[in-house]
């Protein structure tokens, strides 16, 4: 059993949970994962880590509340505990020296953004970080973004601040005027991921994003999280998460995505039928009825 001894709201549908984890947080890198089961009956979520504390022995995730396991998940407390956490999974993100480097993130990508400036900035690099949002209340730790980060620059889908649009929109016009960027990282919903490769593509800057697909044991084994990048079925769980997003076949990831929506659908309204009085008190404290931001 894992403790959950923080959780906060951060944006509409949008919550941080900090877990006592000392094994993991004594072994997590920068772009790893782990994957949390809520209890027996609960599937195994995979989540991005947003950060850890090896002293404290804790980690943390922040998750997006769009389906019965995140529900589950943002119907606990503080002092209540999850069944698993397995972790830290997945190869770690490339570090590197190099040079100019854009950081694109939105809705829940702002979490595993976080650890990744900061191994950036340590490595030498130059970081401009971008993070998009339909609205300002969806924008958060944008404090920790512009301390980590050289620049830092929101971009409002609904036009309120002074760069209207979103990620994918600046990083087009930023290569356009012939700023550089060797290398750009993209943490973000699937769509987000996609938009953004194919803006970079025309520059031909190296565009890596984070899948973390539908996944069961998280070791390679039943090929539930299967990609193609480059041609070639490739495993997120072990292969990834990270992937150049320029070779991601994002048609038939999509799919893979969308193939069990009516059951997954299913799930959630017989959940919220039985846990009602769950979801009455989460709504006392931020709306949990949103769906994906973009």
């Amino acid at each position: 059993m894992y403790r959950i001894c923080k959780k906060e709201i951060l944006a509409p549908n949008i919550i941080h949970m900090r877990f006592e984890a000392p094994r993991i947080a004594g072994a997590a890198r920068p772009g790893q994962f782990l994957i949390l089961r809520v209890d027996e009956r609960g599937e195994r979520l995979p989540l991005s880590l947003a950060g850890w504390d090896t002293e404290r022995g804790t980690v943390d995730v922040v998750f997006y509340v769009l389906g019965t396991s995140t529900m589950k998940l943002a119907s606990l407390k503080e002092g209540d505990c999850v069944l698993n956490l397995a972790g830290p999974l997945g190869e770690p993100t490339e570090i590197s020296h190099f040079g100019e480097v854009i950081c694109a993130c939105g809705c829940f990508g702002i979490g595993p953004t976080i650890p990744l400036i900061k191994a950036l900035k340590d490595a030498g690099n130059h970081v401009v970080t971008v993070v998009e949002g339909r609205g300002r209340s969806f924008i958060f730790w944008e404090d920790r973004l512009r301390d980590l980060s050289d620049e830092l620059h929101i971009v409002l889908g609904d036009g309120s601040c002074s760069e209207p649009g979103w990620a994918n929109e600046f990083i087009s016009r930023y290569l356009a005027e012939g700023k550089r960027a060797d290398r750009i990282f993209v943490h973000g919903c699937p769509f987000m991921m996609m938009v953004v490769s194919e803006a970079s593509r025309p520059f031909e800057v190296r565009t890596v994003v984070s899948l973390t697909p539908l996944m069961v044991d998280g070791t390679g084994m039943c090929g539930a999280c299967r990609v193609e990048v480059g041609g070639e079925t490739r495993f997120a769980c072990v292969d990834g998460p990270d992937f150049d997003g320029h070779l991601v076949n994002w048609r038939t990831l999509t799919n893979r995505m969308r193939q069990l929506v009516d059951e997954e659908d299913l799930s959630q309204r017989l959940w919220e039928r039985r846990n009602w009085h769950r979801l009455v008190q989460i709504q006392t404290n931020g709306n949990m009825n949103g769906r994906c931001y973009r």
